[in-house]
C-alpha cells in the first residue's frame, strides 16, 4: 500500500467505524435475532437457531399442527406499498408546482419561502399528527368550513368521516414527508440554465412544452430523489397509521412495532424488518438498473 493510499485509509477510517457502529452492527444483531428461536416469555432463546420467524410470514400452524398458508401479512405489506405510493404521488402533485413557482422567485424571497416551508417541520412529528386529527375529525376545522359553505349536506351522512380511514393515513404520510419531495425538486429546477428556457420559447414552444420537454427532464434526478425519500420512509411509517388511521389501517411499521412491543415476538419482528429491507433494496436496485439503461 502506497503512502497516498495509507493516508486515504486513515482519513476514511473514522467514518467507516461510525457507519459500522451505527448501521452494520445493529443490522447484524437484528439478523441474529431473526434466526433465533422465540422465547415464550419474550425475547429469544440464545443459541437455538430457527427459521420459523421467516416461515411465519407466509404460513401459520393450524389446529392439527400443520402449516397453512396465511396471506394476512402479505396483505399488510401490499397495503403499505399502496399507501406509501399514494402519499408519494400526492406529495409530488403538491411539490412540483410549488417548487416550480419558488425557483423563479427573487433570491431573497426564495430564502423566505424555504424558511416558511420548513418551519412547521421543526416541531415533533407526533404533535403534527395530533394537529391533523383535530383538522380531520368530525366537527373539526374542515367539517366546520364545509358546514359554513353549505356543502356538508352533500357528504354521505352529512359528516366528513375521514378520520380513522386509509385516506387520513395517506394525508398524514404525504404531509409528513412533503419537504423530502419538495426540496430535491426545487434544487434541481433552480440549477436549470435559464438560457435553455429562453431558447425553447424562442423556438416557438409554449409553457406546457417547455415544462414537459425541458424542465421535467432536467429536474428528473431531483424528482427521483424525492420519490425515493418519500416512498421508502412511507413504507415503514407507524405514527400516522396509528393516530390518523385509528389503528384500523395497519402498515408494516405498526406490525413490526407490535411484534417488538406487546406481541413480544422479537424474531418475527426482526424477520419482518429484513423482509421490508429486502423489498426496498430490490426495488432500489431495479430502479438503478433501469435509470442506468435510460441514461
Amino acid at each position: 500500500m502506497s503512502g497516498g493510499q495509507r493516508g486515504s485509509f486513515t482519513l476514511l477510517a473514522p467514518a467507516g467505524l461510525a457507519i459500522f457502529a451505527a448501521l452494520l452492527l445493529p443490522l447484524s444483531m437484528l439478523l441474529l435475532v431473526s434466526v433465533m428461536e422465540r422465547n415464550p416469555n419474550g425475547g429469544v432463546v440464545w443459541g437455538r437457531f430457527s427459521l420459523d420467524a421467516y416461515a411465519s410470514f407466509l404460513f401459520e400452524r393450524g389446529f392439527t399442527g400443520e402449516r397453512e398458508l396465511n396471506w394476512d401479512y402479505v396483505a399488510i405489506f401490499l397495503r403499505s406499498v399502496a399507501l406509501a405510493g399514494l402519499a408519494t404521488v400526492t406529495s409530488f402533485a403538491i411539490a412540483l408546482p410549488t417548487a416550480l413557482w419558488m425557483a423563479f422567485q427573487p433570491p431573497k424571497r426564495r430564502l423566505l419561502l424555504l424558511f416558511l416551508i420548513t418551519l412547521p417541520f421543526w416541531t415533533n412529528l407526533l404533535v403534527r399528527n395530533y394537529a391533523w386529527m383535530l383538522i380531520l375529525r368530525n366537527d373539526g376545522l374542515i367539517e366546520q368550513a364545509l358546514s359554513w359553505l353549505g356543502l356538508l349536506r352533500l357528504l354521505p351522512g352529512g359528516r366528513l368521516g375521514i378520520l380513522n380511514t386509509p385516506a387520513a393515513t395517506a394525508i398524514g404520510l404525504a404531509y409528513s414527508f412533503l419537504p423530502y419531495m419538495l426540496l430535491p425538486i426545487y434544487l434541481s429546477i433552480e440549477k436549470i440554465d435559464r438560457r435553455l428556457l429562453e431558447a425553447a420559447f424562442d423556438l416557438g414552444a409554449d409553457r406546457w412544452r417547455v415544462l414537459l420537454r425541458v424542465v421535467l427532464p432536467l429536474s428528473l434526478p431531483g424528482i427521483m430523489g424525492g420519490v425515493v425519500l418519500v416512498f421508502i420512509p412511507g413504507l415503514g411509517a407507524f405514527i400516522s397509521p396509528e393516530l390518523l388511521g385509528g389503528g384500523k389501517t395497519m402498515m408494516v411499521g405498526n406490525l413490526i412495532q407490535a411484534q417488538f412491543g406487546y406481541g413480544r415476538n422479537w424474531p418475527f419482528g426482526a424477520a419482518l424488518g429484513f423482509v421490508l429491507l429486502a423489498l426496498v433494496l430490490g426495488a432500489s436496485y431495479l430502479h438503478r438498473l433501469r435509470f442506468r439503461e435510460a441514461r
